[in-house]
């Protein structure tokens, strides 16, 4: 069967390749770009590198240049960072410039260019609330952008621990397709009879992500305002648009219909079944510092005061200590392993001491193979296993992708 070619952006050490290629041998990426910023070491690419190179297609520069030489793929893929995505005229002119949001704009450039017939992307679940001074624009100009350039999107935050993983990692997923596809005419028939059966029944997520479904609680319109006067382009858009965008979603038409739904019941899995049981480096042991540790996981309530004079009191509940191993675990950060508060100290099944994860153990909770990133720094190893994406759920989307292109 034909192939299903790939572009990936913002790869890290793969996962989405890793993902993809689980499902099927169908998937063939002919082009990656990773680039860590401001750095010397290109440890992630170095890692994409050996385990996919190494080769000319593996791309180790910056984005805004290697966007001109992204090759058109099937697929584009990636996992950008949440960013302020507002936009403005530039220097009086009716153009677009993003502020800091920049890595979208990118995105939206090699779409503009490429024109690829499905699109996935990966993002923090915070993105649908982005910013906090104007709820949901961020989100609804990535939405409106993919409706100006012809296409229909889905979304859905997804919790990889209930669905089997284990850890509780909440990303949003954004699903899109170009409407002179097969799968579009699929989704739009449905629409016209049943909105919900198009998103609960249909839709992209809908088989592989199952979930309790209710009535479409939010609906309303990316193409014009609540006065019904168009927007006149996405610099209004972006100073006037905002909304309550729940958990799931799609967009038909530059219309936006949403709702809050909840997965169905899955077997867990915790972190005993990913740490190791017979032992580990004595490098990985706390020594004698736990009061130290106690203070930081535990509650407190401090007084500080603001630059302005202002006194006030800051405080913040407790985290467990040590971590439950009969739970998923927490989310990793990208400082997982340092002297913080977020970092996961468990006691060591072999000898009940208290000590770190492991980089293997922390590479498991993702889903990556063992000594996936055993050639980069210990540290940076864990920066990357907190960065990551859960590659188990992109099988599961790979899978549905299949199914997608067969009906073509």
């Amino acid at each position: 069967m034909k192939d299903i070619t790939v572009a990936e952006l913002f790869a890290g050490v793969g996962g989405f390749r890793i993902g993809l290629e689980k499902a099927s041998v169908r998937f063939k990426t002919i082009w990656a770009n990773q680039w860590e910023p401001g750095k010397k070491s290109q440890h992630a690419f170095d890692c994409y590198d050996k385990h996919f190179g190494p080769s000319l297609m593996n791309s180790n520069e910056d984005i805004a240049v290697a966007k001109e030489n992204c090759p058109k793929a099937d697929l584009l893929v990636g996992g950008f960072p949440c960013q302020d995505y507002s936009v403005a005229h530039s220097g009086g002119a009716k153009g677009i410039e993003g502020k800091k949001g920049v890595l979208w704009w990118y995105i939206n450039d090699i779409v503009s260019k490429r024109k690829p017939k499905y699109i996935l992307l990966e993002n923090v679940d915070r993105l649908l609330k982005s910013p906090a001074s104007q709820r949901g624009r961020d989100f609804g100009i990535i939405l409106r952008c993919l409706y100006d350039k012809g296409y229909y999107a889905e979304w859905r935050v997804i919790n990889a621990a209930e669905y089997g993983y284990p850890q509780r990692r909440r990303r949003t997923f954004i699903f899109a397709a170009r409407k002179n596809t097969p799968w579009y005419s699929t989704i739009l028939k449905t629409a016209d009879n049943s909105v919900r059966d198009a998103l609960y029944k249909a839709g992209f997520f809908a088989d592989q992500f199952k979930v309790r479904g209710s009535d479409i609680v939010r609906e309303f319109d990316l193409i014009t305002k609540a006065d019904g006067i168009e927007y006149a382009d996405l610099v209004d858009l972006s100073n006037n648009f905002k909304a309550a965008f729940e958990n799931t979603g799609i967009m038909i038409n530059g219309r936006i219909y949403t709702s809050a739904t909840t997965p169905y019941p899955h077997k867990q899995t915790t972190l005993a079944d990913v740490v190791e049981s017979d032992g580990v480096d004595e490098k990985y042991f706390l020594g004698k510092d736990l009061a130290k540790w106690e203070y930081m996981k535990g509650a407190k309530k401090i007084e500080r005061t603001a630059a302005n004079g202002h006194v006030y009191t800051f405080s913040e509940g407790p985290i467990a200590f040590p971590d439950p191993l009969d739970r998923p675990s927490r989310t990793m950060l990208t400082s997982e392993s340092s002297t913080n508060r977020s970092t996961h100290i468990i006691a060591d099944p072999k000898t009940g001491n208290l000590r770190f994860l492991t980089p293997v153990e922390c590479e498991r909770l993702n889903g990556f193979p063992d000594n996936w990133t055993e050639s980069m720094p210990e540290k940076f190893r864990y920066f990357c296993m907190g960065n990551a994406l859960v590659v188990p759920l992109i099988t599961r989307m790979g899978k549905q992708l299949v199914k997608i292109v067969n009906r073509t």
